[in-house]
């Protein structure tokens, strides 16, 4: 890619070496990795001084580091400690046999975690429902005449992005954000074994269970392919799924694959209504989702449950780059604002949280909170000025950590081998990004004298399939790791 003067943004920095870095980085862009993209660099020292910027103002897809601003915006608005609520209500009190001449309402709040053991201190979906049986039992019902409710009200408008494409659909890792979320939103898919090259690979069960889903598998065997590259096709509200692509072979059951569930809620409350009927309470009506919210006011609350601290929360939206919690995470951003929960409304508050804290948002183009969309468009300066805000911030602790570091899993897993001998895989805390044709990686790495530097790396339009362009950007982080120089 030919670099024009117009293009760059070479900061004068105050520091000698800035127009060396500055150069090597120009340099570097020559590489056959690079040719033919468009790519951006940038880095600083969070107290204020830049080091190099290079076409720092083109707008790029982001990918997963899309997440840096929706957790930013997550932990300014609700705070590390907050818990997301789950409210469990009847409208009428059970009479001397126990019996409910009423309904049982569960009230969606926006936990992402409802229903799932990702979370630290969170149960898994059997866990949860023979908790929930155990407390209304508790509360003396042994039958209810009405029905059991979930009231969805919380969110509105499409559960996707608008720009979530066929491919990605129906996969775990576009899961649709539902106000009451049960397991991450999907289930497994467990494939029976096939040890033949090429041979079709069939579905052998899948859990939770779900009335009324089928399945049509037209997976193949490989023996060259290490990774899975099954994807499930179907849309929010869609039972009927296809699953294209190929997995490893294998001669033994257990190969699984994740897929989002059709009708989160309504599996929820399907699978409570069944658990009571196990647990001995007899209920006559059936499981119902509400989209417009009752008064809750006349009503009696049984018990109300509660999610990890939203810091937990924040550790798997970057650390692991879990989709999922980022959307539910982008709408509740509105409700906290008193707005519907919607996808427009939680896009609207990111922006307004990067106004409000002097962070330009106009060259920014955002249609999801995760980065899974190829439209999303963003700068590495809105990068930069972003982390170096948040090291300044009361809960940046909570944030930093929150990133993954060569100890983890994941894209700078191969800097060990750099780092452990001078001790030094705390110094990176980064957050990675991987969509087709997009490398991104920002964060921050610490100097030889432990100072803070904030850096963002985006490259679009990718072709090579190897790891050619992960190894520039650890190029370019050890620069910064051995500054001062």
């Amino acid at each position: 890619m030919r670099i024009f003067p117009l293009l760059l943004c070479l900061l004068c920095a105050p520091y000698a070496w800035a127009d060396d870095l500055t150069q090597r980085i120009l340099a570097d862009g020559r590489q056959p990795v690079l040719q033919g993209t468009s790519w951006a660099a940038a880095a600083a020292y969070v107290q204020g001084e830049p080091l190099f910027s290079v076409q720092a103002d083109l707008r790029l897809a982001p990918a997963s580091t899309l997440k840096l601003l929706t957790s930013a915006a997550a932990l300014d608005a609700f705070g590390p400690f907050y818990r997301f609520q789950t409210p469990v209500y009847t409208d009428a009190l059970p009479d001397s046999n126990g019996t409910l001449h009423g309904n049982l309402y569960v009230r969606g709040g926006g936990d992402p975690t409802l229903g799932s053991d990702r979370v630290e201190g969170s149960p898994a979906w059997q866990d949860l429902l023979k908790e929930w049986s155990r407390k209304i039992r508790q509360s003396g019902i042994k039958k209810i005449t009405g029905n059991l409710y979930a009231d969805v009200s919380l969110f509105d408008g499409p559960s996707l992005p608008d720009k979530t494409n066929w491919q990605n659909m129906g996969n775990y890792f576009a899961a649709p954000a539902t106000a009451l979320a049960f397991n991450d939103n999907s289930f497994q898919i467990v494939f029976s074994p096939q040890p033949k090259d090429k041979g079709p690979v069939s579905v052998a069960s899948f859990s939770p269970e779900t009335e009324g889903l089928k399945i049509r598998s037209f997976v193949t065997a490989s023996k060259t392919d290490r990774r899975d590259n099954a994807y499930v096709y179907a849309a929010p509200g869609q039972y009927d799924m296809e699953i294209y692509g190929t997995v490893p072979t294998a001669r033994f059951k257990g190969l699984t694959i994740r897929a989002a569930l059709p009708d989160a809620p309504q599996l929820l409350a399907d699978l409570l209504l069944k658990q009571l009927e196990q647990d001995g309470v007899e209920i006559a009506g059936g499981a119902i989702l509400l989209d417009q919210s009752p008064d809750y006011s006349q009503m009696n609350l049984l018990f109300t449950h509660q999610s990890p601290p939203l810091k937990d929360i924040i550790y798997i939206v970057n650390k692991r780059s879990f989709n999922f919690y980022a959307e539910m995470l982008l709408r509740m951003l509105a409700v906290n604002a008193g707005k519907t929960g919607t996808l427009a409304e939680g896009i609207n508050q990111l922006h307004l949280f990067l106004q409000k804290n002097g962070i330009s948002d106009q060259n920014l183009q955002i249609y999801d909170g995760s980065g899974l969309s190829r439209d999303n468009q963003i700068t590495v300066q809105t990068f930069i000025d972003l982390l170096v805000f948040m090291s300044k911030h009361p809960y940046f602790s909570y944030y930093y950590q929150s990133l993954a570091t060569p100890d983890d899993r994941g894209d700078l897993i191969l800097l060990r081998r750099f780092l452990r001998p001078f001790n030094r895989t705390g110094d990176i805390h980064v957050k990675g990004g991987t969509i087709d044709g997009v490398k991104a990686q920002a964060g921050y790495v610490k100097d030889r004298n432990g100072q803070l530097i904030a850096f963002a790396f985006i490259a679009n339009n990718l072709i090579a399939k190897n790891e050619s362009i992960n190894r520039l950007y650890e190029n370019w982080l050890k620069l910064l790791l051995n500054l001062p120089q």
